[in-house]
């Protein structure tokens, strides 16, 4: 079987998690870590959460009271976010609330060198939309430093020392084929993983989906490599995708009808998510004879990752649809008044974090 090149340029669809998590160095993200952490948020219960690399660091970190930090990064290109975003920003959360100091960096750099849009436009950006619209999705902006690429000398020197311990032969292994923009991108990444421990080593998660997984494994190959910060290697926890709501494995911008945009006008959220591909049978009579299937169920998932905290009440759902009880009808207008009501509170929050964004921690080293 030829071995999946996974790339966090977007193209290349996941569809085998157990095949990913055996080819990439990820552990399984099972009941043994889950007991050692506190309050599991609504992703790690679910297992929406597959996958992780040194949780076990950042569990004896929360019980021990001890120094950790959590990062994660912004791409300012689209001025639209989707529902994906948001499970990376609540993984963040739950590592606030348990006491990690948390960092986003804007990828500026990179956004200069993959998408050519420059640093005045990212910044602008980030400024008027991505960072107070991460801030409505759950960060805590008071524990939260934020910083520009561009702007953050130390990341960009880190960048350059770390280009001598990765040849361009394991660029192309982790990768596949590079261009001198991306490898920068690469490098400068990796200094972003590691900028937390600058100071002092200390552990650091990074929430990310499995297409950012490259990064990991450079930043990890790195830190083995080079003794001089003494840095520790850092975990990540992997998220699945969020699926289109065609029922494709990925959500595609391509397809603006497939996916929940953030923000979006509350009704044409709703009709989407009534054009939702289900799991319901052809007709109400086999529906209740054999009964639905919520495996296939693009409602069932969006309510298992976003729209339901509940589990029990999930739980209920699942069992109404096996039995035959629950009607493709009565789900889809349920899942659509749960979906506005999500955008109708995210675009307040919005409205009230992007009034707030001066008041804002952004880090600058020139």
């Amino acid at each position: 079987m030829k071995k999946a090149i996974i790339d966090p340029w977007g193209t290349v669809l996941i569809e085998d998690y157990q095949r990913a998590i055996k080819e990439f160095g990820i552990s399984p993200f099972d009941k043994k870590i889950l007991k050692k952490l506190p309050n599991p948020n609504r992703l790690m219960r679910r297992l929406v959460v597959f996958g992780h690399q040194d949780l076990g660091r950042i569990a004896d970190a929360i019980k021990n009271k001890s120094d950790f930090a959590i990062l994660t990064g912004i791409m300012p290109s689209a001025e639209k976010l989707h529902l994906g975003n948001r499970m990376v920003v609540e993984m963040v959360q739950y590592f606030q609330e348990q006491g990690g100091e948390a960092y986003v960096l804007v990828a500026d750099l990179e956004a200069l060198a993959t998408r050519d849009i420059s640093l005045e436009e990212a910044e602008r950006r980030a400024m008027n939309f991505h960072i107070p619209a991460y801030v409505a999705l759950g960060l805590d902006p008071k524990k939260t430093h934020f910083y520009f690429q561009s702007k953050n000398k130390i990341v960009r020197d880190l960048a350059y020392e770390f280009s001598t311990k990765l040849t361009l032969n394991e660029f192309r292994a982790i990768y596949g084929n590079l261009d001198a923009g991306k490898i920068m991108s690469v490098l400068t990444q990796i200094a972003d993983i590691l900028y937390p421990q600058i100071k002092k080593p200390r552990p650091v998660v990074v929430p990310v989906g499995l297409d950012q997984s490259p990064h990991m494994r450079a930043c990890r190959d790195v830190v083995r490599r080079y003794k001089k910060y003494n840095f520790i290697l850092p975990s990540a926890t992997y998220h699945k995708f969020t699926p289109s709501l065609d029922g494709n494995t990925k959500m595609s911008k391509s397809k603006p009808n497939s996916y929940i945009s953030i923000p979006e006008d509350p009704e044409i959220a709703g009709k989407k998510v009534l054009n939702a591909v289900t799991g319901g049978r052809k007709t109400i009579e086999e529906q209740k004879r054999l009964g639905g299937e919520p495996e296939k169920c693009m409602i069932f998932e969006i309510y298992k990752q976003h729209l339901i905290e509940n589990d029990k009440e999930l739980d209920e759902i699942y069992r109404r649809c096996k039995s035959g009880e629950l009607l493709c009808g009565e789900d889809k207008a349920r899942a659509c008044k749960l979906m506005k009501k999500f955008i109708e509170d995210f675009n307040k929050k919005f409205k009230k974090a992007r009034s707030n964004v001066d008041k804002l921690n952004i880090i600058s080293h020139f």
